[in-house]
């Protein structure tokens, strides 16, 4: 009798431990490797809310970056569990979005890099029709891409992210519109190249990065929402957002209320963009 109860009792273990397999599994969050500063960035981000949903969570980095496009094949496949882009609809279609902006919308305020020596040239846009008549380049598969093509901006669109800067020095395109946080860094990383930072335009639209996960995977989905909602409200999403050196050295040196504003519309933002919560999004008159 008392081996019969050691089976039951053993079976019972091995089956609860197999019916807890998936959920160690769902533990391990796979993204990209964040070895930018921008990067960095949306994984403290991520961490962060996590450390309040799912404490016992641990991060695994891919062995190397993938683009956008692949990213999502990736989620679909299981071979990652989270990606951060700019929302555009057919990944709103095709993944669960966590509708909380993961940089206060930064990513629709926009500083251009542009070619040493080229900066008359944008001392005399002064509409945007003016800046219609330069070339703008961005990633072919990035969702603001096809904001600027909706204003009617020319747009240059090759596929990786790397390739934009040789690119525009060798005159391929006359601009490349970076969000508020990300020129500086990035000069200064391929500071061999004949760039520097624009100094007079500012161009807005409505534009949100998201955090993504698979449609299936409800689970984190859900986590990640109620830890990004559980850090918006105890202040700490707020304390790490604008304590990143990236963040306020950019709004710092942005001047942001000084540059000449273009602003277009975003017709490809989603009805459920949380665009009526002022706490989600960045004051720009305040900088």
């Amino acid at each position: 009798m008392g081996l019969h109860i050691q089976r039951a009792a053993r079976a019972l273990l091995l089956l609860g431990l197999l019916c807890l397999a998936p959920q160690l599994a769902a533990q391990v969050i796979i993204t990209n490797p964040a070895t930018e500063p921008k990067e960095q960035l949306a994984l403290s981000v991520l961490k962060l809310a996590l450390s309040k949903s799912m404490p016992d969570a641990t991060f695994q980095a891919l062995p190397q970056f993938s683009e956008e496009a692949r990213s999502v094949e990736y989620l679909k496949e299981g071979k990652m569990s989270v990606m951060w882009a700019g929302t555009q609809p057919s990944y709103e279609q095709e993944l669960t979005p966590i509708r909380i902006p993961l940089e206060k919308g930064m990513l629709g305020y926009r500083i251009f890099i542009i070619r040493k020596g080229d900066q008359p040239k944008f001392d005399q846009v002064k509409t945007l029709d003016d800046l219609k008549k330069l070339k703008a380049g961005q990633g072919r598969f990035w969702g603001d891409t096809a904001v600027l093509k909706s204003a009617n901006l020319p747009v240059v669109t090759p596929v990786k992210y790397a390739s934009m800067f040789p690119m525009l020095e060798g005159e391929r395109f006359d601009y490349f519109p970076r969000a508020i946080h990300e020129p500086w860094s990035e000069v200064e990383k391929y500071k061999d190249l004949n760039l520097e930072v624009e100094k007079h335009i500012l161009l807005v639209y409505p534009f949100a990065m998201y955090f993504f996960v698979a449609k299936d995977n409800k689970p984190l989905a859900d986590a990640i929402t109620r830890g990004m909602e559980a850090a918006i409200k105890d202040g700490s999403y707020d304390k790490l957002f604008y304590s990143n050196p990236l963040v306020s050295d950019a709004l710092s040196r942005g001047h942001l209320k000084d540059r000449l504003v273009f602003r277009i519309p975003n017709p490809y933002m989603s009805p459920e963009t949380p665009v009526n919560r002022p706490e989600l999004w960045l004051d720009i008159t305040k900088y």
